[in-house]
C-alpha cells in the first residue's frame, strides 16, 4: 500500500493502516435504538467520544442505549498521536451543556452515565467546573443513576480535581494510556507520573470514590512494561483497569506495532485480578468506558 503524501503543515508523517486480524472484525448494528440515539445527540447539540474518537464499539453500545458524553466541545487543545479527536484552539464553552446531558441521560433511561471531555488547557480550571455541574445536573434529574467521570489531568491542578470530586461522582477515571517509557511519544503534554499522582491524590481527597485507569496495547510496549503499569496503578490504589488494543484511526496517527490475541488479553486480565483490582476489563475491542456499568457493580461489591 502506498503512503499518502505529507501535506504542508501536518504534524506527523502519514503511515498506511495495516489489515486487522479476524478477531477485530466488528458486526455493525444500526437498529432503531442506534438511530434514535444519534438523532437525540444532534437535536441536543451534544458530542460523544463514541463518535469523535471513532470507537469500535459504537454500534453495540448505542444499540444498547449506552453512550459516553463528551463535554466542553469537540476540539482538544492537545494532539495526542493515538487520538482521532480534532485538535486546535477551542471556541466552545456552553454553560447549558450540563443540563442537556442530564436531560438526554433521562430520556435514554440510563442507569450509569459516563462523562468525559476534550482537554481544555485554555480554561483556568481545565473545565472542572463544567464536569462538576454535569454530575450535579444528572444527580438532580436521576438520583439513582451512577455517574462516572473520565477526566484529563488538569495539568496537575489539585483545586480542579477537588472541584470534580466535590460533586461526588461514583467513579473517577483518568487514563495513563500507555506504559511509562512510551508516554511522552504517545501523549501530548500529559505525563505518566502526573497521571499516577492524580489518581493517588484522588484517593487522598475522596478515599470512598473508586478510581479507574486504562492502557492501550500495540504501540511498542513490552509485556513486562504492561505488568509494571499494573503494579504502578495498584501502588496508588487504583481499583479498576481496562486494557484494549490500539487501532490506528487515520494514516496520520501512530502505526500499530503489534496485535495482541484474545488469549493474551485473557492472560492480562488474570494478572490484573491477581494484583487486587476489583475489576479488569481486557480485550481487543475494550475501551475505557466499555461495560462501564458492570465495573460499578464490581467496585461496589469489592
Amino acid at each position: 500500500m502506498d503512503k499518502e503524501p505529507q501535506k504542508a503543515g501536518t504534524k506527523h508523517m502519514s503511515t498506511p493502516i495495516e489489515r486487522k486480524p479476524d478477531w477485530l472484525k466488528i458486526k455493525l448494528t444500526t437498529g432503531e435504538n442506534y438511530k434514535e440515539l444519534k438523532n437525540m445527540m444532534r437535536d441536543k447539540t451534544l458530542h460523544t467520544v463514541c463518535e469523535e474518537a471513532k470507537c469500535p464499539n459504537i454500534h453495540e453500545c448505542w444499540a444498547n442505549r449506552t453512550a459516553t458524553f463528551m463535554i466542553l466541545g469537540d476540539i482538544c487543545t492537545r494532539a495526542c498521536r493515538f487520538c482521532a479527536v480534532t485538535s486546535g484552539l477551542p471556541t466552545e464553552l456552553d454553560l447549558q451543556e450540563p443540563e442537556r446531558v442530564a436531560e438526554a441521560s433521562e430520556q435514554m433511561g440510563l442507569q450509569h452515565v459516563v462523562v468525559t471531555s476534550v482537554a481544555r488547557d485554555d480554561l483556568a480550571d481545565g473545565g472542572a467546573s463544567i464536569f462538576a455541574a454535569t454530575v450535579l445536573a444528572i444527580r438532580q434529574r436521576m438520583p439513582f443513576c451512577s455517574v462516572e467521570v473520565l477526566i484529563p489531568d488538569f495539568m496537575g491542578s489539585e483545586s480542579s480535581l477537588r472541584t470534580v470530586l466535590d460533586a461526588k461522582p461514583d467513579i473517577l477515571n483518568h487514563n495513563v494510556e500507555t506504559v511509562e517509557r512510551l508516554s511522552d511519544k504517545v501523549r501530548s503534554k500529559a505525563k505518566y507520573r502526573r497521571s499516577l499522582e492524580l489518581l493517588a491524590r484522588s484517593k487522598q481527597i475522596a478515599p470512598g470514590i473508586p478510581t479507574k485507569s486504562s492502557i492501550m496495547l500495540g504501540v511498542g510496549e513490552e509485556w513486562s512494561e504492561i505488568i509494571q503499569t499494573m503494579d504502578d496503578l495498584r501502588q496508588v490504589d487504583c481499583n479498576i483497569m481496562t486494557i484494549g488494543q490500539y487501532l490506528q484511526p487515520t494514516t496520520k496517527h501512530l502505526t500499530v506495532k503489534k496485535y495482541y490475541t484474545p488469549e493474551q488479553f485473557a492472560q492480562l486480565k488474570a494478572e490484573g485480578m491477581k494484583r487486587g483490582f476489583s475489576h479488569v476489563e481486557s480485550g481487543p475491542l475494550v475501551r475505557s468506558s466499555y461495560h462501564a456499568h458492570e465495573q460499578v457493580k464490581s467496585s461496589q461489591r469489592a
